[in-house]
């Protein structure tokens, strides 16, 4: 296994640019851009060995790997009084639990990959959302 698999490479369509761009967060700034996913995928790979080319000649330890991490699913946020009264009071308002409240709120916000994951509160019930 080479040093280069423990690091997540990402390679993603970009409206705004137009173009694909890949990205390998915790251990490179900046990302690489093309109009072939492959092509793309292939700089990036070539990058991020470079990078990590960068970090041993100059005696730097190499970031955390970010490739293959598990996530225990909690983490712990700070909102502020206001904002958790808001939400408490929200997820007694569609009969919730303030976990289940947040993690609803979450995945409606951002729908990972450009899909259209919203969904709509139905009788307390969680229905995909219907565009209208």
């Amino acid at each position: 296994m080479k040093k280069s698999d423990h690091y997540l490479k990402i390679v993603e369509w970009s409206e705004e640019d137009r173009c694909y761009v890949g990205t390998c967060p915790g251990l490179m700034l900046g990302g690489i851009h093309g109009d072939v996913e492959t092509e793309v995928y292939k700089e990036l790979c070539q990058a991020v060995e470079e990078w990590i080319d960068i970090y041993e000649q100059d005696g730097t330890p190499l970031p955390e790997p970010t490739a293959g991490k598990e996530y225990s699913g909690k983490f712990v946020v700070r909102v502020g009084q206001d904002l958790h009264k808001a939400l408490a009071i929200g997820a007694i308002r569609h009969g919730e639990s303030l976990n289940e409240h947040c993690v609803h709120l979450l995945r409606e916000e951002r729908a990972p990959y450009g899909e259209d994951k919203r969904v709509q509160r139905v009788s307390g019930r969680v229905r995909p959302f219907e565009k209208r």
